[in-house]
């Protein structure tokens, strides 16, 4: 009888990301893990040649941007500091670069942009 190891959920998820960048679903994703499962992850990028980018999400936490280099490229020069840190403008490119519904990414933004400003909120609420 053979031992079998389960694969964590964390690794399933990154396999079918994988999948589907191969596939051409997406150009470039994020996958956020637990530090302990950094290691399996960017060895498993590695041995298939995909490009990535590695950014600490919190204590525990990192995030992994992987996908085609110049997507990854504008990563850098976008996202310069934690995620919630990013203003309207960088948050909505980073959703849309990661194939987020349009629509809702245009819904986050105005909102996130209405509350940045009092003059930009009384005006998004008298559109309202």
């Amino acid at each position: 009888m053979r031992a079998t190891t389960a694969i964590p959920t964390e690794m399933k998820v990154l396999m079918n990301h994988i999948y589907e960048l191969h596939k051409g679903v997406r150009h470039m994703v994020l996958f956020t893990c637990k530090k302990k499962f950094s290691e399996l992850a960017i060895q498993r990028l590695e041995s298939q040649g995909i490009p990535y980018l590695l950014q600490p999400a919190g204590q525990q936490n990192l995030n992994v941007y992987f996908g085609r280099r110049e997507c990854l490229e504008a990563i850098r020069l976008i996202v310069t500091r934690p995620l919630n840190q990013l203003t309207p403008e960088e948050d909505f490119i980073l959703g849309t670069m990661l194939g987020y519904d349009l629509c809702a990414q245009c819904e986050r933004y105005c909102k996130r942009k209405c509350s940045t400003s009092r003059k930009q909120s009384q005006a998004c609420i008298n559109r309202n």
